[in-house]
């Protein structure tokens, strides 16, 4: 298994990623393509993805306001 910093080209697998786990909620407007590629420019560097076989199989968006730092969303395949 690979683990790589998430770009916005990663955006539909790890969105399937997301839709396909339980509990996960997503919000419309930040977890939209376009949310998301904004949430990366700010945090380019602490967004990652699991990646086995050429699939992502794990992802985490975590980040920081200058001051407190959140761990916002993951999700992950069996592998």
């Amino acid at each position: 298994m690979e683990i790589r910093k998430l770009t916005i080209n990663d955006y539909e697998e790890i969105y399937d990623l997301w839709i396909s786990t339980p509990g996960m909620g997503l919000n419309d407007i930040d977890d939209s393509k376009k949310g998301i590629e904004k949430y990366l420019k700010r945090n380019p560097d602490t967004c990652f993805a699991a990646v086995a076989n050429s699939k992502i199989v794990g992802v985490i968006l975590s980040g920081h306001d200058g001051r407190r730092g959140y761990t916002l969303s993951y999700g992950s395949f069996n592998c």
